[in-house]
C-alpha cells in the first residue's frame, strides 16, 4: 500500500479507502467483516461509512453500514490502527434524497448535526471519528448527475459559518478529529476555507466527490483547490458503479450488478457513458490490462487525489481492486485515455 498526506493534519492515509455503501443491502454483516479483514491486511487504513448507508437508502436498512463496521471494530481490536470517516446526511431537497433519517430535518444546524453525530457514534460503538463529512451541501447545487444549474434566491439554508462553528465545537469536544465535505462545489469549498480563516475555526481537510474516467469534472475547478489548499479529493465511484469494469458491455446486465438491480443509477448507463466505457474497456484490453484496474490506476495516479474509495460485493472484486495499487499506466495508455476523454468528456457527471 502507498500513503498520502491527509490535508495539513500530519496524518497519512492509504491511497485506497474501503467504501461501505453495499453493507446491509448487497452485503451481509459477515461479508462486510470479511472485506474489512482483507482490506486491512492489505494496508488500507481509512474506512468510509455514512449514517445514510447502505444505498439505495431505506428506513429498514439505514445505519447498517456503520453498525457492521462498529461490530467489526469491537471484535478486531483494530480501532487505533485505522482512520474512521463517516458522513452526516444533508437536507432532502431533491426527489432521491432520503426523508426518513432523523425525521427528515437534516439541515446542518447545531441540533441536527448533534443528533447525526450522536447516532453515528452509537452505531459505530466509538467515542470519536477521525473524519466527519457533510454528505452534501445545505443548499441546492448540481450533484448526483444533475445538470443545468438553477439558482434559488433566498433559499432557507444554514449559513456555512454557523455549520463550521458547530463542527469546530465537535473537534474541541473530542467527538471528531477533522472535517470534510462531500458533493461540494468550488464556491462551497472557498466559503468553508474563508470561514475557517476569518473566525479561527477548524479547516476542512478533504472533499469527497465523484471522480472517474467517466466523470473528470472535478478537474475543472476543484483540483486547483486540492493542490493549492491541501484539501485532497476522496474519490468516490471510481468505477462508475461498475461500468468501467467492462461487465456491462454490449448491454449485459449480470446478476447482482448494481446497474442490474437499481434503476436509480441510470446516470452511469446513458448512451454517452456506454460508448465511452466501451472505448476505455477496449483500450485496456489492447494493452493487456484489466479494465477495472486501469480505471482505478488512473484515479490513483492523480496528484490531487488523497485516496481512492473502492467498493466491492465479493472478495474477488475487492482483491482485484486492491491490486490496482501495483499498476503504473504507460505513457501510451495515458495518451489513449486522453484521446477518449477529448472525444467524449464527462459522460456521467
Amino acid at each position: 500500500m502507498q500513503f498520502r498526506p491527509l490535508g495539513r493534519t500530519g496524518l497519512n492515509v492509504s491511497q485506497i479507502t474501503l467504501g461501505t455503501m453495499t453493507w446491509g443491502e448487497q452485503n451481509s454483516e459477515q461479508q462486510a467483516h470479511a472485506q474489512l479483514d482483507l482490506a486491512t491486511e492489505r494496508g488500507i487504513n481509512l474506512i468510509d461509512v455514512a449514517e445514510m448507508y447502505p444505498v439505495p437508502p431505506k428506513p429498514e436498512t439505514q445505519g447498517l453500514s456503520e453498525s457492521y463496521l462498529g461490530s467489526w471494530l469491537k471484535k478486531s481490536g483494530k480501532r487505533d490502527q485505522l482512520l474512521i470517516a463517516t458522513k452526516a446526511t444533508g437536507p432532502a431537497r431533491k426527489p432521491h434524497n432520503p426523508r426518513h433519517i432523523r425525521g427528515g430535518i437534516n439541515d446542518f444546524g447545531r441540533d441536527s448535526l448533534s443528533a447525526a453525530l450522536h447516532g453515528s457514534l452509537q452505531r459505530l460503538q466509538l467515542d470519536y471519528v477521525d473524519l466527519y463529512q457533510l454528505h452534501w451541501p445545505d443548499r441546492s447545487v448540481n450533484s448526483f448527475g444533475q445538470l443545468n444549474y438553477q439558482h434559488i434566491e433566498h433559499e432557507d439554508t444554514v449559513a456555512i459559518d454557523e455549520t463550521l462553528r458547530v463542527l469546530s465545537d465537535f473537534v474541541k469536544a473530542g467527538k471528531i478529529r477533522h472535517i470534510g465535505l462531500s458533493n461540494e462545489t468550488a464556491w462551497g469549498v472557498a466559503q468553508f476555507l474563508r470561514a475557517a480563516e476569518k473566525h479561527d475555526l477548524q479547516r476542512i481537510v478533504t472533499i469527497q466527490n465523484p471522480y472517474s474516467l467517466l466523470n473528470r469534472s472535478f478537474e475543472i475547478n476543484l483540483a486547483e483547490f486540492s493542490m493549492r489548499e491541501q484539501v485532497g479529493l476522496l474519490a468516490y465511484s471510481p468505477l462508475a458503479f461498475g461500468m468501467l469494469s467492462g461487465k456491462y458491455q454490449n448491454g449485459a446486465r449480470p446478476a447482482g450488478g448494481r446497474l442490474t438491480l437499481y434503476e436509480r443509477f441510470a446516470r452511469y448507463s446513458n448512451p454517452q457513458a456506454v460508448r465511452a466505457s466501451a472505448a476505455y474497456t477496449e483500450l485496456a484490453r489492447e494493452h493487456g490490462l484489466d479494465p477495472a484496474q486501469m480505471a482505478l490506476a488512473y484515479v490513483n495516479s492523480r496528484p490531487f487525489v488523497t485516496s481512492n474509495i473502492i467498493g466491492a460485493t465479493t472478495l474477488e472484486q475487492l482483491q482485484s481492486n486492491l491490486d490496482s495499487i501495483q499498476l503504473t499506466l504507460s505513457d501510451e495508455v495515458l495518451t489513449g485515455i486522453e484521446a477518449i476523454h477529448i472525444n467524449q468528456p464527462n459522460p456521467a457527471p
